[in-house]
Order: C-alpha cells, then sequence, then structure tokens
C-alpha cells in the first residue's frame, strides 16, 4: 500500500492541470476578439474590363446602368480566349449574390455552369423589350437570354424580383 499514495497525487495533479487549461481557454475565448460577421468584400471598379470585353467580344456586352449605388460590383473578368466569356458579379442590397454572364460557348453548356445546374422552366418574362427564360433547382436561380452570336444570364443568389432588376438595368453594347 506504499505507492497508492503517488498514484492518487498524480492523478490530483492531472485533474488539476485540467481544470487550469481550461480556465486558461476560457479566458482566452472571452478576452481575444472575434467577428462572426461576413467579411466586407471590397468594391470593385469594373470600367476598364467593361471597355475592353466591349471591344474584343463579338457579341454587345452587357452591364447595368441606373442601379442603386446599395448594388456593389465584386467581381469582373473577361476572357477572350474561353469563348468571349464575360462575368460581372454584384452583391445586392440584402446581402445576396447576382451575377452577369455572357458567352458565345454551346447555350447548354454554358447555361449549365452559369446556373449552377439550373433547368428551364416554362415561364418567360418580358423586360425591357427582351424575352427572358426562367431557370430554377439549381444552386443559382437566373434569367436566360438566348442570342444570335451569344448567350446571356442573369444569376445567382438573390430573388427573381432582384434578378429582373438587374436584367432591366443591362445595356447591351
Amino acid at each position: 500500500m506504499a505507492g497508492s499514495n503517488g498514484k492518487q497525487k498524480t492523478v490530483r495533479d492531472m485533474i488539476l492541470s485540467l481544470g487550469l487549461i481550461g480556465i486558461a481557454a476560457a479566458l482566452i475565448y472571452v478576452f481575444i476578439p472575434h467577428d462572426d460577421s461576413p467579411p466586407d468584400l471590397p468594391r470593385v471598379d469594373y470600367r476598364v474590363e467593361l471597355l475592353t470585353a466591349r471591344r474584343a467580344a463579338a457579341y454587345p456586352v452587357a452591364a447595368p446602368e441606373g442601379l442603386s449605388k446599395d448594388w456593389k460590383a465584386t467581381s469582373v473578368r473577361f476572357q477572350g480566349d474561353q469563348f468571349d466569356a464575360w462575368h460581372l458579379g454584384f452583391h445586392t442590397p440584402d446581402g445576396q449574390y447576382v451575377q452577369i454572364e455572357q458567352s458565345t460557348q454551346k447555350p447548354s453548356t454554358f447555361i449549365d455552369q452559369a446556373t449552377q445546374g439550373s433547368n428551364a422552366t416554362k415561364a418567360t418574362e418580358e423586360i425591357a423589350g427582351r424575352t427572358w427564360t426562367r431557370y430554377t433547382g439549381g444552386r443559382y436561380d437566373a434569367l436566360v437570354l438566348p442570342g444570335k452570336s451569344s448567350t446571356t444570364v442573369v444569376a445567382g443568389t438573390g430573388s427573381f424580383q432582384q434578378l429582373t432588376e438587374m436584367a432591366r438595368a443591362l445595356k447591351l453594347e
């Protein structure tokens, strides 16, 4: 029985050590600032890329005019070597995402990629003199405008009302 006192001290010391570590972790968690809100994405100026795309693309490139300042452009790219692909992404006033995608790629392939798997519905909308087809069921809802030389897709996590607002604001040059 001479060795049992040593084992009890070892177990007691281990429990005390774990308790101290727990208290230290709790203090660190409480006193170190942490922010769980989504990061504020910087606004991008897309004018240069838009001018480049409008000069180089084989179709009239779409960009919005007249949207409120609450719509924040967050991404832009033109890839002339990949079917003259045009992308312009926006965060809406309520934090949703809406993008404009255009390409000369085969429409079925391009629409599937731009809508991230949505399917055409029988619903169409007349917006600014153009007939757009609604797509749903994928990651994004979308409005699709087929053209002679390209396809235009307005898609995102925003509501159809927001997608329509973007489609209405598009100027094709």
